[in-house]
């Protein structure tokens, strides 16, 4: 019986897994059972920011593996104080909370915003169209795409989502019983689009007027992804919350919230809590991780590279103007609009062992490891010049 007939056999079908067994992961590349290496050009989804089995990883969970795995959050531990410290000094967010995932950070800002609200009489979340927060029923209540939502409701009364990027929307909106706003800057799943100076403008116009809390949802385009540390920092613009999780564990779950002074003072011993949030293992990885990347400035090494990969894609859109309808993105955050369905060319290029995923059904999305050269993204643009002309 194969791993996929044993895999249906057993799982509730909520995955379409691709026809690979993967055996091990080195570096930017993946390997099959069967020994072929492909170029992994999303990463997990964003997550393995610096690749596979990378040295200073494995050496931080093995050596928090042999202190302990868990303990529990009543516990004070050295591992999760150190990676709040390094987020909060680098982030300029004085305070953290940690959990699982990235659902779970916008369970907590949307819990954070109302408890702040209700003393001040507000109580309404504002999102936008065609974002992703998250599956639960929470996230959920603050999307508008049929395909995660429909069946599921009701959810959540006094969530709004209006059209993403167009400022009359967000005015008519805006209310003064608006306790929140959350917004992603660049949206991953939605299509790799982002807002622009007109709308963040608008924006900071209104939380002046109205005051209400900005939550920043950056589990996608965080920890220097985006050429910069989070992806609203393109902006002129400071949010009150800011949403992490996907790179920040190594690759272990972990989320986090970042908060203002303002914004944390609200909650108290008892009001919010996790079990396994902020695992020990996890946040010794999430050392190891942040430590790399400053270390060895990748950031910097996101926007460089991330120019080169932007440029070499829009040279493949203008010798396919018939194909391709537009490239976007900041640093390794990159997404190719096609003028057609992309999974015959995601199917393409994993043809020629190259990975990438397509989202929002038309849009090819790269978002690889942090540590990708010049050539890995020549490799990837021949390929892809290749899938195009056939």
């Amino acid at each position: 019986m194969s791993m996929l007939d044993r895999e249906s056999a057993v799982f509730i079908h909520t995955y379409k897994r691709l026809p690979l067994e993967i055996d091990r992961g080195e570096g930017v590349y993946l390997f099959s059972k069967d020994g072929t290496r492909y170029l992994d050009m999303f990463a997990g989804i964003a997550v393995n920011a610096l690749g596979y089995a990378h040295p200073r990883v494995v050496q931080a969970i093995e050596e928090q593996t042999r202190r302990y795995i868990h303990l529990s959050n009543y516990y004070l531990q050295d591992s999760q104080i150190a990676l709040a410290e390094l987020l909060t000094k680098h982030s300029g967010y004085p305070k953290i909370f940690y959990a699982n995932s990235g659902t779970e950070a916008t369970e907590g800002a949307a819990k954070i915003a109302r408890r702040w609200g209700s003393s001040r009489g507000k109580s309404d979340l504002i999102s936008f169209s065609n974002a992703f927060h998250g599956r639960t029923m929470g996230a959920l209540s603050l999307m508008d795409r049929p395909k995660y939502r429909d069946g599921f409701g009701p959810y959540l009364d006094h969530c709004f989502t209006i059209e993403f990027d167009n400022p009359s929307s967000l005015r008519k909106a805006v209310t003064p019983s608006t306790a929140a706003v959350l917004l992603e800057f660049i949206q991953g799943e939605g299509g790799i689009r982002s807002v622009s100076e007109g709308f963040v403008k608008t924006l900071k116009e209104l939380r002046d007027h109205f005051g209400f809390l900005l939550i920043a949802d950056e589990i996608q385009s965080g920890l220097g992804r985006t050429g910069t540390f989070f992806g609203f920092q393109h902006y002129d613009i400071q949010p009150d919350l800011v949403l992490m999780a996907k790179p920040i564990g190594g690759g272990l779950p972990l989320g986090a919230i970042l908060a203002t002074s303002g914004a944390a003072s609200v909650l108290e011993p008892g009001m919010h809590g996790t079990t396994f949030g902020g695992n020990p293992v996890a946040c010794a990885a999430g050392v190891a991780v942040i430590n790399e990347i400053l270390e060895k400035g990748l950031i910097q090494h996101a926007a460089d590279i991330g120019m080169y990969l932007l440029e070499s894609l829009r040279a493949l859109q203008t010798a396919f103007p018939k194909r391709v309808r537009e490239v976007r993105g900041f640093g390794l955050m990159a997404g190719m609009e096609l003028l057609g369905d992309g999974e015959p060319v995601v199917a393409a290029l994993r043809e020629r062992r190259i990975l990438i995923n397509c989202t929002d059904k038309t849009v090819l999305r790269f978002v690889p490891p942090l540590i990708i050269q010049r050539e890995h993204v020549d490799v990837t643009t021949r390929a892809l010049r290749e899938a195009l002309a056939d």
